[in-house]
C-alpha cells in the first residue's frame, strides 16, 4: 500500500472513533484509536522525507492517534523518534513536544495511587497577562476553587440532596467527587481536572452519582448557563435555588477582563468547547439581578456600591463594605451561600442594592473588574 492508502484507512479509523466517542460507545474507541495510529505510522514510513511538511504533519497525527488510543509508551518513543529528525518543521516540532508532556501527564496520573474517571476537563486561560504555561497564581487559585464548587454542587444536585447554604459539602460527597489538578501542555495556560473515583464506596449510603456522570453534568450546565440561562437552565435544572448558585458560580468563573479575558473548558473526551469571557459575566449578572426582582416587586431603584467586602455574617444578615473611608452595611444577605460569597471577602466588589428606609437591601455581588 502507497502512503497515501495507509493515510486513508488511518483517517477512516480516527473517524470511526470519533463516532463511537459521540455514539455512547466509548469501550470500542481506544482500539480505533490504535488501529488509526498504527496505519499513520506505516504511512510515515512510507513518506518521503524530503517532504518535510507533509512528515511534521503526518508524525504529529500518528503520535495523537496513540495518545487517543491510550498507548502512551508507543506515542512517547514515535514523538521522540520523530523530535531527533533535523529537518522536522518548527511546528511538529512545537506540538511533538506538547503532546510529549500531556503523554507524561497521563503516564504520572496512570501511576498514581488512585482511580479517576475516564477523560479530563481541560480549562484554558487566555488575556494579556496570560503567557503560555504561566499565569499570575491568584487568578488560577481563583479559577480552580470555582471549578470544584460547581463540581461539587454538580454532585449534590445529581444526588438529590437539599440546597447547601453554609459550609462545606458533606465527607460522601468530597469522597465520591473529588477533583485532582494535572499539569498540561503549555498553549496560553491550561491545567486539567480529573475526578478521582471514590476508591471503597458504601454500601450503607444513599447512591451517589459517579465521577463521569458529574463530569458531563457539569459541563452541560455551563453550557445552558451560558447559552439559555433562563428557559433553557430552568429546564435541566428545575430548582429554583440550585439555579441560581449555579449561575453565580458560573460567574464566578468567567473572566473579568483585567488579566485574562476568556476562559474555555472542554473535555478530553472530545466534546465542543464552552468560552466563558467578560460578555458571558455581565449577561449572568443581569439575568441573576432580574430574576430577582421579579421575585420581590420592592426591589426598585437600584444602586451600584463599589468597594472592599470587609466581612460577611450570613446568619445574621448582612455583609460589610468598606467605601472610600467609610464602612457600609447592605442587610438582607441571608440567601447567599458561602461558596458564592465566601471568595470575595477583602476584594474589590460591586454590591447592588436598594435603599430601603435607612438601610441598604442587597440584590446583588460580583467581582470588581475595574471597569
Amino acid at each position: 500500500m502507497s502512503w497515501i492508502e495507509h493515510h486513508e484507512v488511518s483517517e477512516r479509523l480516527a473517524s470511526q472513533a470519533q463516532a463511537a466517542w459521540r455514539e455512547g460507545r466509548q469501550e470500542e474507541a481506544p482500539d480505533l484509536y490504535a488501529r488509526a495510529a498504527e496505519a499513520e505510522e506505516k504511512a510515515l514510513a512510507d513518506l518521503d522525507t524530503s517532504k518535510t511538511r507533509t512528515v511534521g504533519i503526518s508524525a504529529v497525527s500518528a503520535v495523537s492517534l496513540y495518545y487517543k488510543a491510550a498507548r502512551f509508551a508507543s506515542a512517547e518513543t514515535l514523538a521522540v523518534r520523530w523530535l531527533g529528525f533535523d529537518s522536522l518543521p518548527a511546528f511538529a516540532k512545537e506540538q511533538l513536544r506538547n503532546l510529549l508532556q500531556a503523554i507524561w501527564s497521563e503516564q504520572v496520573r496512570a501511576s498514581a495511587d488512585a482511580q479517576f474517571a475516564p477523560g479530563q476537563v481541560l480549562v484554558s486561560v487566555k488575556g494579556p497577562d496570560i503567557v503560555p504555561g504561566g499565569a499570575p497564581l491568584d487568578l488560577i487559585v481563583d479559577k480552580v476553587k470555582a471549578v470544584q464548587s460547581i463540581l461539587h454542587r454538580t454532585a449534590e444536585f445529581l444526588s438529590g440532596l437539599e440546597h447547601r447554604k453554609r459550609g462545606a459539602p458533606s465527607r460522601n460527597i468530597q469522597d465520591s467527587c473529588r477533583p485532582w489538578l494535572f499539569q498540561t501542555p503549555p498553549g496560553s495556560y491550561q491545567f486539567a481536572v480529573a475526578i478521582q473515583e471514590e476508591y471503597q464506596p458504601s454500601f450503607l449510603e444513599p447512591e451517589l452519582p459517579t465521577p463521569r456522570n458529574v463530569a458531563d453534568c457539569f459541563l452541560r450546565i455551563l453550557r445552558i448557563g451560558i447559552e439559555d440561562p433562563e428557559e433553557g437552565l430552568a429546564e435541566i435544572v428545575p430548582k429554583a435555588d440550585y439555579r441560581s448558585t449555579f449561575l453565580k458560580l458560573t460567574r464566578n468563573l468567567a473572566p473579568d477582563g483585567r488579566i485574562c479575558d476568556r476562559l474555555d473548558v472542554r473535555s478530553t473526551d472530545g466534546a465542543s468547547t464552552v468560552t466563558l469571557d467578560t460578555e458571558v459575566r455581565k449577561n449572568i449578572g443581569r439575568v441573576i439581578r432580574r430574576v430577582k426582582q421579579q421575585d420581590d416587586q420592592s426591589l426598585t431603584r437600584p444602586e451600584r456600591l463599589r468597594g472592599m467586602l470587609r466581612a460577611v455574617h450570613l446568619d445574621r444578615d448582612w455583609l460589610e463594605l468598606a467605601v472610600d473611608n467609610d464602612h457600609l452595611r447592605v442587610h438582607s444577605v441571608g440567601e447567599e451561600v458561602d461558596d458564592v460569597i465566601g471568595p470575595l471577602v477583602n476584594k474589590p466588589v460591586i454590591v447592588h442594592a436598594y435603599v430601603a428606609g435607612r438601610r441598604h437591601k442587597f440584590l446583588d455581588i460580583e467581582p470588581d473588574s475595574g471597569a
